[in-house]
């Protein structure tokens, strides 16, 4: 690739097809066009599924997944990536190979576990998979208060628990942490962000009344991975994506009867 030339913004995110269109591939490339930036695609699964839940899920061999990164990495100008639906130790351990030997920009490591349906979408080994040879590759990883309890083994019920697990992990090799509050109880939804120099801060918004939220997660990531790919620092990429993310979810469509999709359209303040 020339070096001279002017590349558009491009970020990659790795991750599983969403046959009903709200989650994973399908939400990231969403939320990536709404910012203006390019989305690649390494597809790791390919599931059935719709608002109600998953009714399938097949994982794809893991030699057209090194494939599809070597010839994204010959070609494209990565400046960020995220990745998603990862399925089973095997696979964990094929894109961790893979984002260590290729420099894509920025690794936001969401560590997909459970669907909003309830579908188990990370096996137990593979927890561990994650734990080992993901988290120390993240430049940020963003569990939802869940996932974040199964990564460390810590009960999060109190402010003083959630700042213990997101050091705890920061000890397991990520650098940068964001623990997102959806899970959480009352009438605020507040995400706990710990930054690799140990300042931390929170991220506090109304709980919106509706079912009408899924894919979040995906687009959570994705829109901090885009934004990285714009150029801005963490911090405030993250930021934009909250607000990005909140508009979606205020902004809804009506997509579905069970947890429907979000309004990728939306504009965040």
């Amino acid at each position: 690739m020339s070096s001279d030339l002017q590349q558009f913004p491009q970020m990659l995110t790795v991750a599983g097809i969403d046959s009903s269109g709200g989650a994973g591939i399908n939400a990231d490339v969403a939320t990536a066009f709404a910012h203006h930036v390019y989305p690649a695609t390494v597809v790791v699964a390919v599931t059935a599924q719709n608002t109600y839940g998953v009714q399938g899920a097949t994982l794809l061999d893991t030699n057209i997944i090194e494939q599809q990164f070597a010839s994204i990495a010959d070609d494209l100008a990565i400046k960020a990536v995220k990745t998603g639906m990862l399925g089973d130790r095997e696979h964990v351990e094929i894109v961790a190979a893979a984002l260590a030997k290729y420099d894509l920009g920025p690794i936001i490591i969401d560590p997909v576990m459970v669907a909003k349906g309830g579908a188990k979408l990370l096996t137990d080994d593979a927890i561990t998979a994650v734990k080992e040879k993901l988290l120390p590759l993240a430049t940020l990883v963003t569990p939802n208060l869940l996932e974040a309890q199964q990564l460390t083994g810590i009960t999060i019920n109190t402010p003083a628990d959630l700042a213990a697990a997101a050091r705890a992990l920061q000890a397991l090799g990520a650098q940068n942490v964001l623990v997102k509050g959806g899970h959480g109880a009352g009438d605020e939804l507040t995400d706990y962000v710990l930054l690799a120099d140990q300042s931390a801060f929170t991220l506090v918004n109304p709980r919106l009344d509706t079912t009408r939220t899924h894919g979040t997660g995906d687009t959570y990531a994705a829109a901090i991975a885009s934004n990285l790919a714009l150029g801005h620092d963490l911090k405030t990429a993250i930021t934009l994506a909250k607000d990005y993310l909140y508009a979606t979810v205020a902004n809804e469509i009506i997509v579905g009867h069970g947890h429907g999709p979000l309004n990728h359209w939306a504009k965040g303040e």
